[in-house]
């Protein structure tokens, strides 16, 4: 019987990406001239036919030539396409490549042939040395590289036409333009971590991670656009020497310059050439082809500056949906110089030359532009030019130091708490984290996708007793009365009370979280305009006394949510006695709760199948390394409930899976396998527990509505 070999998919996913990636430089090329693909427009371009012949050069020189049999292609092409290998011999001057009329383009296209032909044989053998794999993706982001310099250099050659041709029909890009954002986003800074950490391809220079430490800053949500950049040429920006690093005016007076490349002023209006031909600016379109002199010029002139390459990996890593273009558009210049990371070591071998001897003189941009292919871009990805070149699709992003708001008192306040409660609760033998921890704008987000969730029943069972009991629990209100909600979240149980107290004087929200909270109180404002909305930013468990300029009625308190339960008895009756003083004689409280049940309900309504409940027990994790600046490797923890029938009590842990280690500060806290952090508790009640509670800190019970099962409870207390 013969043996069947089955094929090996890596090399027929190998293939496949080989092919998809040697394509794309074919298919810029097709509807281009001979002549078009020959020509050199300056010294810093090269021909169309010199790229598609480098790149098939680099996988023979790198990869194919190893083989000590091997017999290359044309032995002559090994000069004439080496670009700047010093260690592989002889090579024509960059600023000569476009003298080279031989071989042809159709030769070249030959050459090209048969070098794919041969990198597909040598794929087929299925080549397993990491060096070797290296290589291999070290030349198709190589071919990427040159696939985006083919548009660059042919854009500058169609322009040094008087006939301002187009290159394409279409503008050859893979994303659409994003809309804009409006504003800047900020970040506190700190110790933070760059560079490539060495989990799959990157560039040699993109490494090794290391620890920069960033002052607070924030970063423009948009791309400088034309517009703004035309506002820069009307004010004198190409003419006032103040705005202007010395070499930069220098480069300006030598140059000419007075406005971006590409530019043309004519009868008071501005053109531009594209690889589409000359069309008129867009002023809302992100300004392409400035210098790093103009980029930092413009900065100077808006009262801005620069990032550095940190910065905007930093906040590209932290936030990149608060931004617009943060790749797909164009490089953005940074202040940072190009050079080595701490621990830098290029790749063994000829490639070594790919990066390091560069690392001179030239700036770093990052991003990535609307001609870089596909999967090429990476936020680690550090792109550099010479600061007074400006044909690449170059732009900018502004950045600042971060201005301090009214409110920063509060917010540093609140970090501190959170710091606080975080050292003090992982110092214990059972290590614990406040639960209401959990609520910044995420952990608010994934709590509302965990209230639809089929297992969770509280917050379904608790909203339709509300509905059914909105009357009776508003009819003692009374007029100009005031509703304080404890820990509001985004306020939707609140609006069936909103609805059926018609008579109210204000509504008092009161949570941790002041994204969620201002968020909540512009939705119920924009929904009931005739009512008061005064939120409070404040912790629920050390209340401070209301406004003292509320209307005059009635105080009630509303804490739904099942939330008294996830604290501890003693807390649980402290912060009800607080929540009496705050609200005065004659209050009322409608508090919410879960009773006790079948324990197979309650563990599925904490541990639901989807992965929602873990992603909000962990994200307490993520924001401890965002706001405190730690370093949990969330990955080393998975989320575990379980019933404790002693305590009467659900209970949510966050269990390492591996040894781990934490640091807050200058704290260290290390976690053996098995070992958890308790972050929840949610303790269930009877109509009995409810009573003695309720009376330990000075609430006398008028009644308590259920709902049917899996039940809930209202108990509507007064002062």
């Amino acid at each position: 019987m013969n043996a069947r070999s089955e094929p090996d998919p890596r090399v027929a996913s190998d293939v496949a990406r080989f092919k998809a990636v040697r394509a794309r430089m074919i298919a810029l090329a097709e509807g281009l001239s001979a002549e078009d693909l020959s020509a050199q427009s300056m010294a810093d371009c090269s021909p169309g036919k010199w790229h598609l012949a480098h790149t098939s050069w680099f996988f023979e020189a790198m990869i194919l030539s190893s083989d000590p049999g091997y017999q290359p292609v044309d032995p002559r092409f090994q000069q004439l396409f080496n670009s700047y290998y010093e260690a592989l011999g002889e090579r024509v001057r960059r600023d000569q490549r476009g003298l080279m009329t031989r071989p042809s383009v159709d030769e070249v296209l030959a050459y090209r042939r048969e070098i794919d032909r041969r990198m597909i044989a040598w794929l087929a053998q299925g080549e397993t040395s990491g060096h070797q794999r290296y290589l291999f993706e070290l030349g198709l982001h190589h071919d990427q590289q040159h696939q985006e310099l083919f548009l660059m250099d042919i854009l500058n050659l169609m322009s040094r036409s008087p006939l301002d041709p187009a290159a394409y029909e279409i503008e050859p890009r893979a994303e659409a333009l994003q809309n804009t954002r409006v504003g800047t986003v900020a970040f506190e800074g700190g110790l933070v971590t760059i560079g490539h950490d060495q989990s799959g391809f990157a560039f040699d220079n993109e490494g090794p991670s290391h620890r920069v430490w960033l002052e607070p800053f924030a970063l423009a949500a948009d791309l400088v656009t034309n517009g703004d950049w035309i506002a820069f040429i009307q004010d004198g920006g190409y003419s006032r020497s103040e705005l202007w690093l010395s070499d930069g005016w220098g480069t300006v007076k030598a140059e000419g310059w007075t406005a971006p490349l590409y530019w043309r002023l004519a009868n008071g209006a501005w053109t531009v050439m594209g690889l589409t031909g000359r069309k008129p600016v867009d002023p809302a379109a992100p300004v392409r082809h400035i210098s790093f002199y103009e980029a930092d010029a413009f900065a100077r002139w808006a009262g801005k500056r620069l990032p550095s390459e940190a910065e905007w990996e930093h906040a590209a890593a932290s936030s990149p949906d608060a931004f617009s273009n943060l790749a797909g558009e164009v490089w953005q210049w940074t202040s940072s110089a190009y050079a080595p990371y701490p621990g830098f070591q290029p790749t063994p071998g000829t490639a070594a030359e790919y990066n390091g001897k560069f690392m001179a003189n030239q700036m770093v941009l990052r991003g990535g532009s609307f001609a870089t292919p596909p999967g090429h871009d990476r936020i680690t990805y550090r792109n550099f030019f010479y600061p007074q070149q400006r044909w690449a699709f170059m732009g900018l992003r502004l950045a600042e130091e971060r201005t301090m708001a009214r409110d920063d008192a509060a917010d540093d306040a609140q970090t501190a708490a959170f710091r606080k409660d975080m050292i003090e609760g992982l110092s214990r033998a059972q290590k614990a984290v406040p639960p209401k921890w959990f609520y910044d704008a995420e952990g608010s987000r994934l709590f509302e996708d965990i209230t639809v969730l089929p297992e969770y029943y509280p917050t379904r069972q608790e909203m339709a007793l509300l509905r059914d009991r909105a009357a009776e629990l508003t009819a003692d209100f009374g007029p100009d009365a005031v509703l304080v909600e404890f820990g509001s979240g985004a306020s939707e149980k609140t609006r069936i009370l909103l609805d059926a107290a018609t008579d109210l004087g204000a509504y008092v929200p009161l949570d941790i979280s002041e994204s969620a909270l201002m968020d909540a109180a512009i939705r119920v404002r924009a929904d009931y305009p005739n009512l008061r909305v005064q939120p409070v930013l404040g912790d629920f468990e050390h209340l401070a006394p209301l406004p003292d300029d509320l209307p005059s009625g009635r105080r009630i308190g509303f804490f739904p949510g099942s939330t008294i339960g996830n604290l501890q008895p003693d807390e649980a009756e402290q912060f009800l006695a607080a929540a009496r003083r705050m609200l005065g004689e004659g209050a009322l409280f409608i508090l919410g709760v879960d009773l006790v049940k079948d324990p197979a309900i309650l563990v599925a309504a904490y541990d639901d199948s989807q992965g929602v409940t873990a992603a909000f027990n962990r994200n307490v994790l993520i924001r401890a390394n965002h706001e405190l600046d730690t370093d949990f490797d969330v990955d080393a923890f998975v989320h575990r409930a379980v019933w404790n029938p002693d305590a009467s009590r659900m209970e949510m842990h966050l269990q390492a899976i591996a040894p781990t280690t934490a640091h807050i500060g200058d704290r260290t806290f290390r976690f053996m396998t098995g070992e958890t952090i308790h972050t929840e508790s949610s303790r269930k009640f009877t109509p009995e527990s409810i009573q003695t509670m309720a009376a330990a800190s000075g609430w006398t019970v008028v009644r308590i509505d259920t709902s049917p099962a899996p039940s809930v409870a209202l108990a509507v207390l007064r002062a």
